[in-house]
C-alpha cells in the first residue's frame, strides 16, 4: 500500500492568478535548462523509492478549492512539473485518480515497469496521488499505471500533460510553457480590439488543412512555418481575428479537433508549445486577436484518455442519459462534479493565461444545455422542475464565463449555440449565461437557403433575407458561414449559389456583402474567402491555385475591400448589438427582391445607405430614401470590374432631392447595379 505523506506550502494558493516576477522566470528556466537533458535512471525497488522524501505542490488550501470546484489553476499543481527539491532536479508528478489503489508513472526511464516508481495517496481524501523522481526532466515520456478498486489495470496519459506525443503515439511528455513572449503592447491595449462596440472580423482554420508543402503533400506545416505564412496573409486579407480550429491534443485527426483527449497539449502534429507561442505572438505583434476552439462538451472513449480513468467514471457522467453523447459516440462530462468542473475551467484559464489566446468559441453548447438533445422520448429524464435543461451545465457555464471575465476582463467567449435559449450572450447577473458572443445560426441556415434560390423565384421567399432583423438584438450575435457549412455534401459556397458562372461568383460577392453590413460581429471559413469551387476536406490544402483566376481573385479581392470598409466605418461597429444601429428604408420591395437600410454610429455624419438588389437586373432612376438631406457618394459596389463584376456602379456624387420616398423627406436616384450591394455615405 501507498504512504500518506505531509504536505508542504506552497507560494500561492491559485485562487487568483500568481505574479510571476523576472526573477522567478529566471529560476524557473534555470532548472528547466538542468532538465532538458534526463538522465536514464534504472528501474529502483519500491521500497528504496518510497524512502525518498516525499515533495508537494498541493497546500490545504489548494486542496479545499479543488474539492469545492474552484480551483481555477490546477495546471500549476496537477500534471508533471520539473522542479528543484532538496538541491535535485527532477520532475513532480500528480494526479487525480481517488478509486486507485495504487498509481505509479511508467515511462522509458523505468522500462515502463510498473513497480519501480509509484506514487503517494495525499491524506487529506482528495484522490490525488503525487511524487517527485530524481533526474526526470523535460522530454521524458511517460504514462500512469493504474490499478483500480474494480479491479482493472490501466494505462493512462496523463490528463494535464503539457505535450503529448505525435498520433497514434499516446504517451505524455515532460514539458513546459516557458516563453519569453514580445507581445506586451497587444495585450496591454488587447481591450480595444476585443470591444463589442469595435469592428470583429475573424478567419476561422483548420491548421492541418489551410496549405501543405507541394512537394510533400502529406507533411503538415509547423505552428512556426505557418506563422511566416498564415499571419502575412490574415494581414493582408484585413481580418481582425483569427479562430483556430481546435488544436488541443486529439488522437483521431479526422475529427477535426474535436475529440479531445489532451486538453491542456497543444497537438505536436505542428511543433511544441514555444512554436504555437510564436505563431500567437506575430498574429499579436500585427495587431490580430487569436481565438481558438474549446470543447468543453464531449469527449472521446479513447482507453488511454479520460473515459474510465481510474476504472470508475470519474470525469463523464454515470448515468449514461447524461454521460454518452448519440450523435458522436463519445462521453459527456460530469458538469455537476467540482472535481471535474475546475478541471474545465482550469483548462480554459490555461489557454488565455499561458497561450495569450484573446478569446474561446464553445463548441456544441447547445448539447450541454438540454438534456433530450438528439435523445428520444424514454432517453432522459426531467430536471427537478421538470424541464429539459441540463441545470448542472448551466450553472458550470455561467461559472466558466465568470471564471474567464474575472480573469481577463479583455477577452470574448463566444458561443456556438443555435437554439431559442434565453440570455446566452447576457451577463450572469441578469440572469444569462454569460457569453460575450453567440453565433447567429439562425441568420446562417435563412441567408444560406436564400441565397439557394433562383433569382427569379426569391420575390417569394423575401422574408428569409429580412426575419433576421426581428432577433438581430436579443443577443450579441456573430454571423458564421463556418467550416460545417462546406462539408458532407453541402458543397463550397461557390456552389452553392444558383446561376451560370458570372451569377455564381456575383451572388457571393452579394452574399459577403450583406453579411459584412448585417449588424453583429462576422466569421468566414477558409477557402471561401476566395470561392473555392470545392467542399473543404480535412486532408488537402485548400486550392490555392485557382486565386490566380480573376474570377477568384475578384471574390479575395471583394473581401479585402469589405474588411477594410467594415473597420474604417464606425456606423458599422459602433452599435452592433444595439437598434440603434439600424434602421430600414425599405424591407419589403419582395417584388423587385431589393432592400434597403441604413447602419448608424455614434455620429450621425457616420451614417451608411446600404442597397442590396437580389436580382441581375440592373436599374437606372432607382429611388431611394436617405437618413438625411446631403450630398451621396458611393464608397462601395460589388460590382466593380475589380471584383470580376459588370462595373454598373454609381460613379458620381448624387445630391438628395426633396422628394419624399420610403417615409423620408428626402431620396436620390442610383443606378441599381445587378446582383450587388451598394453602399453610401453623406459627404
Amino acid at each position: 500500500m501507498a504512504k500518506k505523506i505531509a504536505t508542504t506550502q506552497p507560494e500561492s494558493a491559485a485562487a487568483k492568478p500568481a505574479k510571476t516576477t523576472k526573477a522567478k522566470i529566471v529560476k524557473e528556466t534555470e532548472i528547466v535548462k538542468k532538465a532538458a537533458k534526463p538522465k536514464v535512471v534504472k528501474a529502483q525497488p519500491v521500497e528504496e523509492y518510497k524512502a525518498v522524501i516525499p515533495y508537494s505542490r498541493f497546500s490545504d488550501f489548494d486542496i479545499a478549492l479543488f474539492q469545492s470546484g474552484k480551483h481555477y489553476k490546477l495546471y500549476e499543481k496537477l500534471g508533471s512539473h520539473v522542479v528543484e527539491h532538496n538541491g535535485v532536479v527532477g520532475t513532480y508528478f500528480a494526479v487525480w485518480a481517488p478509486n486507485a489503489k495504487y498509481v505509479a508513472v511508467i515511462a522509458n526511464f523505468n522500462g515502463w515497469n510498473r513497480g519501480s516508481h509509484s506514487l503517494y495517496i495525499r491524506w487529506d481524501g482528495s484522490g490525488i496521488w503525487e511524487g517527485f523522481i530524481p533526474d526526470v526532466g523535460v522530454g521524458e515520456v511517460y504514462k500512469y499505471f493504474i490499478s483500480s478498486n474494480t479491479g482493472e489495470d490501466l494505462e493512462k496519459s496523463d490528463p494535464f500533460a503539457l505535450r503529448w506525443e505525435i498520433p497514434p503515439l499516446t504517451g505524455s511528455i515532460v514539458a513546459d510553457t516557458f516563453y519569453e513572449w514580445k507581445d506586451s503592447n497587444w495585450m496591454a491595449n488587447r481591450y480595444q480590439h476585443n470591444a463589442l462596440d469595435k469592428p470583429y472580423s475573424v478567419y476561422e482554420v483548420h491548421l492541418g488543412s489551410w496549405a501543405r508543402d507541394f512537394e510533400q503533400p502529406d507533411v503538415f506545416y509547423s505552428y512556426e512555418q505557418l506563422a511566416d505564412m498564415l499571419v502575412p496573409y490574415v494581414k493582408y486579407m484585413g481580418f481582425t481575428h483569427v479562430e483556430f480550429m481546435p488544436i488541443a491534443e486529439h488522437p483521431y485527426y479526422p475529427s477535426w479537433g474535436y475529440q479531445v483527449s489532451g486538453y491542456f497539449a497543444a497537438s505536436s502534429r505542428y511543433g511544441t508549445p514555444q512554436q504555437l507561442m510564436l505563431l500567437i505572438e506575430r498574429f499579436h505583434q500585427e495587431g490580430i486577436g487569436v481565438i481558438m476552439d474549446w470543447v468543453p462538451s464531449h469527449f472521446p472513449g479513447d482507453a488511454m484518455a479520460l473515459y474510465n480513468f481510474d476504472g470508475t467514471h470519474l470525469y463523464e457522467h454515470a448515468d449514461m442519459r447524461k454521460g454518452f453523447h448519440p450523435d458522436w459516440k463519445s462521453y459527456i462530462f460530469n458538469y455537476g462534479r467540482n472535481e471535474v468542473r475546475a478541471f474545465l475551467i482550469s483548462n480554459a484559464i490555461f489557454w488565455l493565461d499561458r497561450y495569450h489566446v484573446d478569446g474561446l468559441r464553445v463548441d456544441a453548447v447547445a448539447s450541454m444545455l438540454y438534456l433530450d438533445y438528439s435523445r428520444k422520448e424514454g432517453e432522459w429524464e426531467p430536471n427537478i422542475y421538470g424541464g429539459n435543461e441540463n441545470l448542472e451545465a448551466v450553472s458550470f457555464l455561467k461559472e466558466f464565463n465568470e471564471a474567464c471575465y474575472s480573469h481577463f476582463p479583455d477577452i470574448q467567449t463566444i458561443a456556438e449555440e443555435s437554439t431559442s435559449f434565453t440570455g446566452v450572450s447576457r451577463p450572469v447577473f441578469l440572469g444569462g449565461l454569460g457569453f460575450g458572443m453567440k453565433w447567429m445560426m439562425g441568420w446562417m441556415h435563412d441567408t444560406i437557403k436564400y441565397f439557394q434560390e433562383d433569382p427569379i423565384n426569391r420575390k417569394y421567399h423575401h422574408n428569409q433575407l429580412t426575419f433576421s432583423l426581428i432577433y438581430a438584438f436579443t443577443e450579441n450575435f456573430m454571423l458564421p458561414f463556418s467550416h460545417d457549412e462546406v462539408v458532407y455534401g453541402k458543397g463550397s459556397m461557390l456552389r452553392k449559389m444558383p446561376g451560370d458562372e458570372w451569377q455564381q461568383f456575383a451572388n457571393l460577392r452579394l452574399v459577403y456583402s450583406y453579411m459584412f453590413m448585417h449588424p453583429g460581429a462576422k466569421l468566414l471559413f477558409m477557402g471561401a474567402e476566395f470561392g473555392q469551387g470545392v467542399e473543404w476536406n480535412y486532408q488537402d490544402a485548400l486550392q490555392w491555385h485557382v486565386t490566380e483566376y480573376p474570377n477568384h481573385k475578384g471574390i479575395s479581392e471583394t473581401i479585402r475591400a469589405l474588411n477594410q470598409l467594415y473597420k474604417s466605418e464606425p456606423a458599422l461597429y459602433e452599435k452592433a448589438f444595439s437598434p440603434e444601429g439600424f434602421e430600414w428604408i425599405d424591407g419589403g420591395n419582395a417584388d423587385d427582391s431589393v432592400v434597403v437600410f441604413a447602419r448608424k454610429g455614434h455620429d450621425a455624419k457616420n451614417d451608411l445607405l446600404v442597397v442590396l438588389n437580389m436580382t441581375p437586373v440592373s436599374r437606372t432612376n432607382f429611388r431611394v430614401g436617405v437618413p438625411a438631406a446631403g450630398n451621396w457618394k458611393e464608397i462601395f459596389n460589388s460590382d466593380k470590374q475589380e471584383y470580376w463584376g459588370a462595373g454598373i456602379t454609381n460613379k458620381s456624387t448624387l445630391t438628395s432631392e426633396a422628394v419624399s420616398w420610403h417615409g423620408r423627406n428626402n431620396s436620390i436616384n442610383i443606378t441599381l447595379s445587378p446582383l450587388a450591394a451598394s453602399v453610401f455615405k453623406r459627404v
